[in-house]
This record gives structure tokens, C-alpha cells and sequence, in this order.
């Protein structure tokens, strides 16, 4: 008798841990957001496979996040929290092919942000996103 109670319990708690575990994540409170405007933002460098990857919180209530934070919030508030909006700077990047890809995920005005574009150098990048990813100052 003491095996069969013994196995019992064991499968009930095996039921138990499988059934906690298909549940599913829990939802995240909302207090795990952050309030206001904000991003994360990333740069890789190198190739689609490449783990050079730098990224930091961009928070703009107040400005935060890296060394041109203010610039940053500033000329996103100006193009409505949309990057591809951002005015081009004029400027000369030399044509050496070492390509970057940014991305931002976040919240701007209430709503989603999900921007990724891969530019021929950073300097390209920078010329057409100005301070956002400018994330080593």
C-alpha cells in the first residue's frame, strides 16, 4: 500500500508541475513598463549573423540612457517618435561598406515603435537617424 500512495503522489505531483508549466508566462504588471516616451535601441555591426551587438534604454521623461539622450528625445519628439522621420543630416561618409543595423522597440506618444533598417557604414546611420543611436557618445 505505502508504494501505491507513494506513486500516486508522485504522478499528482507530476500533473501539477506539468499543468504550471503549460500555463504560459504571466502577464507582465504594468508597473514593468516604463512611463512616457522610451526605447530600447540596438546596433549591431557586421553581418545579419553577427553577436556585435551594443544596446541601452532610451528614456525620455526625463532624458536618459546614453551620453546624447537629450539630443535624442528632442529630435524624436520633433519627428513624432517616428526615426524614419528624422531630417537627414548633409554630411560626407566615406564609401568603405562596413554595414549596421539599428533597431528600436518601444513606446512613443502611447503607442507602439518597432523601427529596423541596416545602413552601408555607421556614419550613414547617424546621417539619418541623428543622436538616437548614437549610443558611445
Amino acid at each position: 500500500m505505502t508504494y501505491i500512495t507513494r506513486a500516486a503522489a508522485a504522478a499528482g505531483a507530476l500533473l501539477t508541475a506539468a499543468g504550471l508549466l503549460t500555463a504560459g508566462p504571466a502577464q507582465a504588471a504594468s508597473h514593468d513598463v516604463p512611463p512616457g516616451n522610451w526605447l530600447y535601441l540596438t546596433v549591431t555591426k557586421g553581418d545579419a549573423g553577427s553577436s556585435d551587438t551594443r544596446g541601452t534604454l532610451l528614456l525620455c521623461d526625463p532624458p536618459q540612457g546614453h551620453a546624447r539622450a537629450s539630443e535624442a528625445c528632442a529630435e524624436l519628439a520633433a519627428a513624432g517618435g517616428a526615426i524614419d522621420r528624422i531630417p537627414a543630416k548633409q554630411v560626407f561618409c566615406p564609401m568603405i561598406y562596413a554595414p549596421v543595423t539599428a533597431h528600436a522597440r518601444g513606446r512613443w506618444n502611447g503607442r507602439s515603435v518597432d523601427f529596423q533598417d541596416t545602413y552601408t557604414s555607421a556614419c550613414v546611420m547617424r546621417a539619418r537617424t541623428g543622436s538616437v543611436f548614437a549610443l558611445d557618445g
